[in-house]
Formats: C-alpha cells, sequence, structure tokens
C-alpha cells in the first residue's frame, strides 16, 4: 500500500486504542494523601523497591536481560549483510517479537502462572537470552524468525510475572510511585541496549555482538537464580 497506506493503518489503531480507553470505567484508589513534592514521591517510591527484595530481583533481571539482548537495533545489518533479506525481511524479522508477544498474551488470559512464579520468570528470561544467542549464530531467514518469535513469546512472559509481582507487592497508596521506578530504569535499558548493541558490534563486528548480548542475559539469569533465593521461591498464588 506504500508508506502512506502504512502509516493510516498506524493511526487507525491508534484510534481504535483511545476509543477502547473511553470505555474503561474510573475506578477510585483510596489513599492518604501526602504533602511531598514529586522529588520526594518518586523518592520514595524508589526507597520502597529496594527494600522489596523480590521487586528489586524482578526488575534488575528485567533491566539487564533487556540491556544485553537488545538484537533489534542490529536487524537492519542482518537483514542486509547476512540474511539478505531486503526491506521486506526487515519488516519481517522486526515485526516477529511483537508477535510472538501477542500469542503469549492472549494465551496468558486463560494460563495462570501463580505457581513456582519466580522460577517462571527466570526459565523465561534464560529462554529468551537463549533465542538471541540462536539468533545471532543463525544464518537462514526462517531459523533467525523464529529465534526472533520465540524471544517475543519469552520476553511476553518475563513482563507479566513482573508486573504482576509488582502490582501483588505493592500498598495500593505507593503504586503510583512504585509504577514510575520500573517505567524508568527498563524503557532506559531498552535505549542503553541499543546503543550497548551499537558499540559492541562496533568492536566485535555484527554476528559476535549479538551472541555476546545472549551469553551476558544467560549470565545475568545464572547470577541472579545464585543471589536471589526469594525470587526462586515467589509464589504469587
Amino acid at each position: 500500500t506504500g508508506a502512506t497506506g502504512v502509516f493510516a493503518t498506524v493511526i487507525l489503531f491508534h484510534v481504535l486504542a483511545v476509543i477502547s480507553l473511553v470505555y474503561i470505567g474510573p475506578k477510585p484508589v483510596f489513599y492518604e494523601k501526602k504533602e511531598q513534592e514529586a522529588l520526594q514521591r518518586l523518592a520514595e517510591g524508589v526507597r520502597f523497591v529496594f527494600r522489596t527484595k523480590e521487586i528489586l530481583a524482578a526488575l534488575s533481571l528485567d533491566m539487564f536481560a533487556v540491556l544485553f539482548g537488545g538484537a533489534v537495533a542490529l536487524l537492519p545489518i542482518f537483514a542486509d549483510e547476512i540474511l539478505r533479506v531486503g526491506a521486506e525481511g526487515l519488516g519481517a524479522l522486526r515485526a516477529t517479537p511483537a508477535i510472538g508477544s501477542c500469542v503469549t498474551l492472549m494465551l496468558l488470559a486463560y494460563v495462570p502462572l501463580e505457581k513456582k512464579a519466580g522460577v517462571k520468570l527466570l526459565a523465561a528470561v534464560f529462554c529468551f537470552g537463549l533465542s538471541i544467542f540462536v539468533f545471532g549464530l543463525s544464518g537462514m531467514f526462517w531459523l533467525s524468525w523464529c529465534a526472533l518469535f520465540l524471544s517475543g513469546v519469552f520476553d511476553g512472559v518475563s513482563v507479566v510475572i513482573r508486573n504482576t509481582i509488582l502490582q501483588l507487592k505493592t500498598p495500593d497508596d505507593m503504586r503510583g510511585r512504585v509504577s514510575a521506578v520500573p517505567t524508568m530504569f527498563v524503557r532506559s535499558s531498552n535505549e542503553f541496549g541499543s546503543f550497548e548493541s551499537g558499540v559492541t558490534a562496533k568492536w566485535m563486528g555484527t554476528v559476535p555482538a549479538v551472541i555476546f548480548g545472549g551469553c551476558m542475559t544467560l549470565a545475568v539469569v545464572t547470577v541472579t537464580w545464585l543471589v536471589s533465593p526469594r525470587l526462586r521461591r515467589l509464589e504469587l498464588n
């Protein structure tokens, strides 16, 4: 459809999202309003995260996994020089993790993750790193597509568990402040992850950079498993 059709479709989905939000009814949150400045409230949220070991471990795990597993930033090079699939292939590769995440989120609406949630979170991030490792080694388009699809699947699982931990372990009157902390750190780690991928690709080469990122993600999971027994034993039921 050309560039105009593409952006028109994007706008259409944004409009549908806004319409959907309008139909969500308001739900009051009862809390004791405190006379604090914005920085004081934010600092209180940061302190709560650092005091709550389960939340801190889950956020750190996700942040470092995203930081080192940012293979998406190097997809143009893979599509052009390694897989040689051109612009259409790049589009397919770029969309694949999101497709995997969407499939996972629809399944998780019916499949509970309460039991052994900590182990499942660690396993999901480990498999995410493994899929990035396989993507780095792959020289075939279909294998690269499958690896990125699985990375989206496992990333979707980890996001659901992490957000559930965040909501269940946070009191109502702290929820906004605590939610601001992962918003800052996880989103910034996406951008730093792209920067890290570019720097390591410059130093090592494109393929070694992605393999290095996958290995570092696996190492992060291993260290978290060893140093955070509370996360390993975490249950959400």
